[in-house]
């Protein structure tokens, strides 16, 4: 086997290997073996036919597809190794040569690990978070309690805005009905802009019991081509009208939920909780806003297969999270309007920006020579066994090499992220004026 390697624009590498037609012979007779049983030839016994008289009916191309992947499996990761490049995407096979009487020769295009140029990165300026709590946030919070407190009743009127009707619903265009616009037992708080447009205004003024005809028309960029931009017919039934009912915020609020008397010891309780939290949020945000900046300051160009690996990676994440929640990811779509080709245009942005960040940190953890230890990464497992009440040596047992390397990885990450925030200019944010603080405290009341 011989590779030669092509350097492509964009961080991306093709590889030319050549086997040997011996090699390929073989490897046509285990594809023959692994699929003899499927050809039923007359005069043999089916699974008997002899190789050749297979491909006399069939060809000799018939078993170049099967061959052909045993041959990657035997040889593309000996000749990754031996291209010296770091490979991080699968790779697009083409085939050059191919034959009985040939050598095999086929191509791997390849994504290649970017080269980072690191911009400023010592010392970079970022406004620190701020750990001031306002009158605006301590009235957002109350208003969340309010809300967490409040009662859901049936009621026996007319919808209004901000109700939750459930419905069952059955949509139709042209008279037909289509895939999606089917359900039952819906709750559908209206004015959430859930539906589609107009569809949550119909409802107002009908009350429970009563089927009502919803006429909407799908925006022209709806994510189902076949519905954007047509009118449709929702044959709507109202089965329940119920009422979010907000408890009013007084002293007889605080005195129920906790353990003041009062509305104002109330809010000044709520005040130093969400103190507490933005102190402790407040060394993640500086974090964040550091990497930010030594990420923006540095230059590197992503290969197209790392986005589309990461994105992969991040609509299986979605689509998991949405199952947890007993949303099939079709009805999503459907209820969205959108297609997996607009979500993951949307995730796009951030799917670049976590691959550059990770590059980045890479590149600053190289070019400070940050390491860690083997003795590091066995005191965080301790730290997990005390976690878990487990032995250590238990724990240990089953712990694999790559696990290991997965947390030395971590850990330098960590490094390196603390590093970049000791080296960095941690600066106070501009301070609002009193009347900007005023105007943002009557405009969360209000």
């Amino acid at each position: 086997m011989s590779v030669k390697v092509e350097n492509l624009e964009n961080n991306m590498a093709k590889l030319t290997v050549e086997v040997d037609n011996a090699e390929f012979l073989k490897a046509i007779d285990t594809a023959y073996n692994k699929n003899k049983g499927r050809f039923n030839l007359q005069g043999f016994r089916k699974g008997h036919a002899p190789k050749a008289m297979i491909e006399k009916m069939y060809g000799p191309q018939v078993f170049f597809e099967d061959a052909l992947n045993v041959i990657l499996d035997s040889t593309y990761p000996a000749a990754a190794k031996e291209s010296g490049l770091e490979i991080v995407s699968r790779p697009e096979i083409g085939v050059d040569q191919i034959g009985t009487d040939k050598n095999l020769i086929y191509t791997a295009t390849v994504a290649v690990k970017p080269e980072v140029t690191l911009g400023e990165y010592k010392g970079v300026t970022v406004e620190k978070a701020d750990t001031t709590v306002s009158a605006k946030e301590v009235n957002e919070k109350l208003k969340q309690e309010l809300e967490k407190n409040a009662r859901v009743i049936d009621v026996d009127r007319a919808i209004k805005k901000n109700d939750i009707a459930t419905i069952d619903f059955v949509g139709s265009v042209d008279g037909k009905e289509f895939e999606g616009g089917k359900g039952e037992d819906y709750p559908l708080t209206i004015g959430s802009g859930t539906f589609i447009p107009g569809f949550e205004d119909q409802l107002i003024g009908h009350k429970a019991g009563e089927t009502v005809d919803v006429n909407v028309t799908f925006p022209e960029e709806y994510g189902a081509k076949d519905l954007a931009g047509k009118a449709a017919l929702f044959k709507t039934t109202i089965k329940v009208v119920k009422e979010k009912q907000i408890p009013a915020a007084d002293d007889e609020f605080a005195s129920e939920v906790s353990e003041f008397d009062t509305l104002d010891e109330y809010k000044k309780d709520l005040k130093k909780s969400l103190k507490e939290l933005k102190e402790k949020s407040a060394t993640t945000a500086n974090e964040n806003s550091v990497i930010a900046k030594v990420v923006e300051n540095a230059s590197v160009v992503i290969p197209q297969p790392m986005i589309d690996a990461q994105l992969d990676n991040m609509v299986y994440d979605y689509q998991m999270r949405l199952q947890q929640q007993g949303i099939p990811m079709d009805q999503y779509l459907k209820i969205t309007g959108q297609t997996v080709e607009q979500v993951r245009e949307q995730m796009k942005p951030s799917a670049e920006r976590n691959i550059k960040t990770s590059l980045v940190i890479e590149a600053v953890m190289k070019a400070e020579n940050i390491t860690v230890s083997d003795e590091r990464v066995d005191e965080e497992f301790k730290k997990l066994a005390e976690q878990y009440k487990m032995d250590v040596a238990d724990l240990m047992k089953n712990v694999t090499d790559s696990q290991k390397e997965s947390m030395k990885k971590d850990l330098a990450f960590q490094e390196t992220v603390d590093f970049l925030v000791s080296e960095a200019n941690l600066v106070k944010a501009e301070k609002k004026s009193k009347k900007a603080e005023k105007d943002e405290e009557e405009t969360s009341e209000n």
